[in-house]
């Protein structure tokens, strides 16, 4: 059976501050806004007000997110990272200091040899993010 309208989104897991997130990232990225937000219900299964279902796009990808109102015993990972390539040094500049503000820098923000200005954080909601600066030269 073909899937031939089937979208994959990436969906994010929080616990109680899905929408604060949501807006930060909006706030943060260019081309981004908040598409979908409902809210839990009083007897809905979750914390009143907070996010049921949630979808954002940031520069036209979109992304999902939920607030769990069940206390897991896992988070996010480095080891899935979300990749933004930056086409000024303005846009990694503003998005290395917005995203590692209350978060971790995981790789500084430097060059490397397989990008002129790279670095890896992970935000204060615990997503982890690779930003690297465009060369002009891809593909060649």
């Amino acid at each position: 059976m073909a899937c031939e309208n089937q979208k994959i989104a990436a969906f994010f897991l929080f616990e109680g501050n899905a929408e604060e997130a949501m807006n930060f990232y909006t706030e943060l990225f260019d081309d981004a806004k908040i598409v979908h937000l409902v809210r839990y219900g009083p007897n809905e299964g979750g914390e009143e007000g907070k996010v049921m279902r949630g979808a954002f796009s940031l520069k036209g990808q979109l992304f999902m997110c939920t607030d769990s109102n069940i206390k897991h015993d896992f988070t996010f990972t480095p080891s899935v990272s979300l990749f933004v390539t930056c086409e000024t040094e303005e846009e990694i500049d503003r998005l290395f200091a917005g995203l590692s503000e209350g978060g971790q820098v995981l790789m500084p923000l430097a060059q490397y040899p397989f990008s002129p200005k790279f670095a890896w954080v992970q935000d204060r909601f615990g997503l982890s993010w690779q930003l690297s600066l465009e060369t002009g030269d891809a593909g060649a």
